[in-house]
């Protein structure tokens, strides 16, 4: 049974949990608040008013213990001294009592009543069959055999009070204390029944205005919070809203400038392999044109080589024409196999380097020791560009300014970069003075990194050597 109801139980559960999850994400904070208090007040309220109204209640049956306390002291007591001497009343005692119960104004607020002795026996009650009874002593008569007044709102279910339960469902129960005359010795106590309805009264006016003052209290508290709470909430929604605007019209901006840098690096990308093969037809054109007129003016300066016989300054002047127009012709050929880029598409990285390496130490005779860390079999075509011209620049200034001494290239991939250090131990040089010192080249490589979204840096110093760092993003780009 029980776990069927558990059972039933958690679908409810879990619709109240949906609810407040609900009210949690589409109400405002203000309205979560109001929600809150208004449930925190109500609880409140309830609980100060029932506090308030027990201690009313309770202020009210004190009262009437007081009253009634009074009375005995003054009318009852006197009339009860024998049994400082005695352990029980005799007849007249008993008819004098029954004559107060029924012939002063006491019986206009008291039902009955009973005199109890200090060992719990009935003395004294209208209904004779109790009289010389002992009953279990109760809470309230051992609090008044010790000299307290003691008040309760009973429901008539104690042993002895089987005639009251026949008239009445509930009675205002009210044990005092009777003293001998000396006033320091408790020598009976009485019991003392009150119909609550005087009392029911009182407390019930009592509680009405104390419900109407804490309700109109717990209200006004209400009333004021949620003012301020609403101003202050409208406040922060103001700003929420603004800034939700602002964080919009930033992630439009953010985008738009992603775009925008998109569209920069595929341009890049394209200038790079545009510009390699602007070069690549300018070497060909040079191959083709200048070189192929010079190569057939050293033909026919053969053809016109003076004789033996032919005086020695026109051989001579010949000579040096014929070795100027050489000279032009090998020029024009290393430029233009300069110029010209070999097909590096299908070429890894790895290649690419290696390739650069060994042509450089083809052309200068200086080694190069090489260090390749796990790189990718493929990259971007400008980036294989990029890494290719970066290092014939670099290796061409180790061996031309920095003297070949101990030149070393490391070539490495972190964080999607692809990494390039260029390093030599000559004399070094001033970076400041490089747009006039000969290296315009590095320059280039400079520029050539930035374009591509990557970064150059180099040190170095008199006397101290060169280090040359970049790096290139390796993002896939239109290459166009």
């Amino acid at each position: 049974m029980l776990q069927d109801a558990g059972a039933g139980l958690l679908p409810i559960r879990q619709a109240q949990r949906r609810l407040f999850a609900g009210l949690r994400r589409h109400w405002t904070l203000s309205a979560q608040f109001l929600l809150a208090s208004l449930i925190i007040s109500i609880g409140g309220m309830l609980v100060i008013g029932l506090l308030v109204s027990r201690q009313i209640e309770d202020g009210v049956l004190n009262r009437t213990a007081s009253i009634t306390a009074l009375y005995v002291d003054s009318v009852v007591a006197p009339r009860l001294q024998a049994l400082a001497e005695q352990p029980r009343l005799d007849d007249a005692q008993v008819k004098t009592l029954t004559w107060l119960l029924t012939s002063t104004p006491l019986a206009d607020r008291i039902v009955t009543y009973k005199v109890w002795s200090l060992q719990g026996e009935v003395l004294y009650s209208p209904d004779p069959q109790l009289i010389g009874q002992h009953f279990p002593i109760d809470t309230g008569l051992a609090q008044a055999m010790h000299g307290t007044v003691s008040v309760d709102m009973s429901d008539l279910t104690e042993p002895e009070n089987v005639a009251e339960r026949q008239r009445w469902k509930r009675l205002v129960e009210v044990y005092v204390p009777v003293r001998d005359g000396t006033r320091q010795r408790v020598i009976a106590v009485t019991e003392f029944y009150q119909l609550p309805d005087e009392i029911d009264g009182a407390i019930t006016a009592a509680l009405w205005r104390t419900w109407a003052i804490v309700a109109g209290t717990t209200l006004v508290m209400y009333v004021l919070l949620a003012g301020i709470v609403r101003r202050g909430s409208n406040t922060i929604v103001q700003q929420q809203r603004a800034l939700r605007e602002k964080v919009l019209e930033l992630s439009q901006l953010l985008a738009q400038n992603q775009r925008l840098h998109e569209r920069v690096r595929q341009a890049a990308n394209r200038t790079t392999a545009l510009n390699e093969q602007s070069l690549r037809r300018i070497g060909a054109d040079l191959h083709d044109g200048p070189a192929q007129a010079l190569a057939l003016a050293l033909l026919r300066l053969d053809t016109v080589a003076p004789s033996e016989g032919e005086p020695s300054r026109q051989s001579e002047a010949l000579a040096v024409v014929q070795k100027a127009v050489k000279e032009a012709m090998g020029e024009v050929r290393a430029i233009a196999t300069g110029l010209r880029l070999p097909e590096l598409q299908p070429l890894s990285l790895t290649e690419v380097a290696e390739r650069a390496v060994q042509a450089h130490e083809r052309r200068s005779g200086t080694p190069v020791e090489l260090r390749l860390d796990a790189l990718p079999e493929q990259a971007p075509l400008a980036v294989k560009i990029a890494l290719l011209r970066s290092l014939q620049e670099t290796l061409s200034n180790a061996t031309r300014h920095g003297g070949g001494i101990d030149v070393r290239a490391h070539v490495w991939v972190e964080a999607d970069r692809l990494y390039l250090t260029v390093s030599d131990a000559g004399p070094g040089f001033d970076w400041t003075a490089v747009d006039t010192d000969g290296h315009l080249g590095l320059a280039g490589v400079r520029e050539r990194a930035e374009l591509l979204g990557g970064h150059f840096h180099i040190g170095t110093a008199p006397a101290r050597g060169a280090v040359v760092q970049m790096y290139w993003p390796l993002v896939d780009g239109d290459e166009g």
